[in-house]
């Protein structure tokens, strides 16, 4: 049995906050009311190259720069989300509160206007289709009844408004207060709170229901991507009470192969899907578990290190949200970790698939956390936070060697650290020879002037 101390922010179904000092071990014996600003500059300067809070003004030698950067829409008071950012080979594209906007990757110049909804965003795609398509979920309106189950699918390099929808309810107890929406190949899955709903992304068609089966196994959770992940609640307040995982064929929503996770484990995360990276807790026993599957749904291994996970991850607490967690990567034979930094740097440790074991590991260049972004032309891009007098940095580490060492690719100008350091949540990206930084929680402080999304480069 491994027997690792650690801590991670993941909270599942309403559960309560993780045990101080969760122990990982084997998992037991399984079977297989604001008006949205009609502004493409969102209010902030930035667009075409322009830098009117000076941002680049204290750049030195070899930094990188902003090259552009928007403000934050009008929130209110108590804040709205900004779930999602995509970035294609011209447009990165970014949704907040009742709106979604789209820029030009090279000059932030508006590419399309600023779609608006009548009332807010509550579900995004967390990925884009292939030919870059996707879906936003938005409110039927604004009273506490109200449901998240307006769809409408969304050309991301043109702005072009496809195919809408309206989710129906489930059975009883099957609600779309909230929903989550998940894209594999062609597949949208609508998750409900007890079934899914599938759609073809380009059309709207309804393709099939995932619903109750078995013995009392409710699908309550789907993570897309590369492949299609279920995860389900089985006898729920019995004896015998336990999650189960499948992989789907997104086509048909068949079954592929399950996986009876042990009574009284949770399914939390999905750290990857391709390979399939599970994190679950057991509250009971304070403990928590990474196994990794292999294409046959058989477990692979179980990670034998011992670590803090740093991964960034939102809380979860109407359901489980797989796909919540930020700076963690995979590759098809490694996963790559950050620690949690406690005294000093933190590390990056890469994890051995087959094994579960260490590979090696990786301490930041700097003080501040360094965070796994994705894997890239056979090396690992990684980004390192900034501090309160440095910027950030992108670096590369090569995924071969017993000690590789990262290789700075940007370094991000003192000048913009404050801005750099003022996002509440943050998603992140990698393309092309640019890093791109947004907001996924607006705080609706005016005074702040918040930042919506950045781009740097060099």
């Amino acid at each position: 049995l491994a027997v690792i101390g650690g801590t991670v922010f993941a909270v599942t179904r309403g559960g309560d906050d993780d045990p101080k000092k969760p122990v990982a071990q084997e998992t037991g014996d399984s079977k297989n009311t604001e008006s949205p600003t009609e502004d493409p500059d969102n209010g902030g300067g930035g667009g075409g190259g322009a830098d009117p809070e000076n941002l680049n003004g204290g750049r030195e030698a070899g930094d990188s720069k902003v090259l552009w950067y928007k403000g934050a829409p009008d929130a209110p008071g108590s804040g709205a989300d900004a779930p999602g950012m995509w970035i294609t080979d011209k447009t990165a594209v970014k949704a907040a509160y009742k709106q979604v906007f789209a820029y030009n990757v090279g000059d932030g110049e508006a590419t399309w206007d600023p779609i608006s909804f009548p009332e807010k965003i509550c579900s995004v795609t967390p990925e884009k289709s292939a030919d870059d398509k996707i879906v936003v979920a938005y409110m039927s309106g604004s009273s506490d009844r109200a449901k998240c189950n307006q769809l409408q699918q969304i050309d991301l390099n043109t702005g072009a408004k496809g195919w809408k929808a309206t989710v129906a309810n489930g059975a009883l107890f099957d609600s779309t207060l909230d929903v989550e929406l998940s894209v594999t190949g062609k597949t949208l899955v609508v998750a409900r709170s007890q079934s899914g709903t599938a759609y073809d992304i380009n059309s709207g068609e309804k393709l099939w229901d995932k619903k109750k089966y078995g013995d009392a196994c409710f699908p309550d959770a789907f993570a897309g991507g590369e492949k299609l992940i279920v995860v389900s609640g089985c006898n729920a307040s019995r004896s015998n009470e336990h999650d189960e995982v499948q992989e789907l064929d997104p086509a048909t929503g068949k079954a592929k192969w399950t996986w009876q996770f042990a009574s009284g484990w949770k399914v939390s995360r999905v750290f990857s899907v391709d390979p399939l990276v599970i994190y679950s807790t057991n509250e009971d026993k304070k403990q928590w578990n990474i196994s990794t599957f292999g294409p046959d749904g058989k477990r692979r291994s179980q990670v034998d290190v011992a670590l803090e996970i740093g991964a960034q991850c939102g809380w979860a607490i109407l359901q489980r949200d797989l796909q919540g967690c930020t700076g963690v990567a995979a590759d098809a034979d490694t996963l790559y970790m950050p620690t949690k930094a406690t005294t000093g740097a933190n590390e990056i440790v890469a994890i051995n698939l087959a094994n579960g074991k260490e590979k090696w590991r990786v301490k930041s260049p700097a003080e501040e956390s360094m965070l796994p972004v994705k894997v890239e032309d056979g090396k690992l891009i990684a980004y390192v936070e900034p501090s309160y007098d440095a910027g950030g940095q992108v670096v590369s580490i090569p995924l071969s060697g017993s000690s590789p060492q990262p290789t700075k690719l940007l370094q991000n100008p003192a000048s913009a650290s404050d801005v750099e350091r003022g996002f509440f949540t943050k998603a992140f990206d990698w393309a092309d020879g640019r890093f791109f930084l947004s907001s996924t929680r607006l705080t609706g402080n005016d005074a702040a002037k918040e930042k919506l999304i950045l781009a740097y480069g060099k």
